[in-house]
């Protein structure tokens, strides 16, 4: 079994994919955490959008948005892992790291992370940059990434 990596514009997405992409945000942030938001924000339609599946399910999912989209820089968001502990996540944002250098010229990421989460940003690279804030009811802290460049 192996971890395939799809990347693709809001335009590129099949009907299919931003369906599953979707119903798996759903159900990790508003089913799991029980936290009522709006996640179609019209950002998807400017983001470039990453997944890894395995078998043809799901594994891990990001998007990346573009600067002044959803943050003043360009940002990463909507990150889910299926199964926590395989590495999934840190190579989704790995490659949402590059994707955003590639795609949108990025020296600096910026995310809004759930604060028992910053451990995990911290390993690619993220330090955070401000106080902790609620953020649909959930402790978040904002964290950036810089290149080395």
């Amino acid at each position: 079994m192996e971890l395939v990596l799809h990347k693709k514009s809001f335009s590129e997405l099949t009907t299919d994919e931003l369906y599953e992409l979707l119903r798996i945000r759903s159900e990790v942030f508003v089913v799991e955490q029980n936290c009522v938001y709006q996640d179609l924000d019209y950002d998807d339609q400017k983001s470039f959008h990453l997944w890894l599946t395995m078998d043809g399910k799901v594994m891990a999912l990001c998007r990346v948005c573009p600067a002044g989209t959803h943050m003043e820089e360009v940002s990463i968001g909507r990150v889910i892992t299926a199964e926590r502990g395989k590495g999934y996540g840190k190579r989704i944002m790995l490659e949402g790291i590059q994707a955003a250098q590639e795609r949108f010229g990025a020296k600096r990421i910026d995310i809004e992370a759930q604060e028992y989460a910053r451990g995990f940003y911290e390993q690619v690279g993220f330090r955070q940059s401000s106080e902790p804030f609620i953020l649909d009811g959930i402790p978040h802290i904002r964290m950036t990434w810089t290149s080395e460049e």
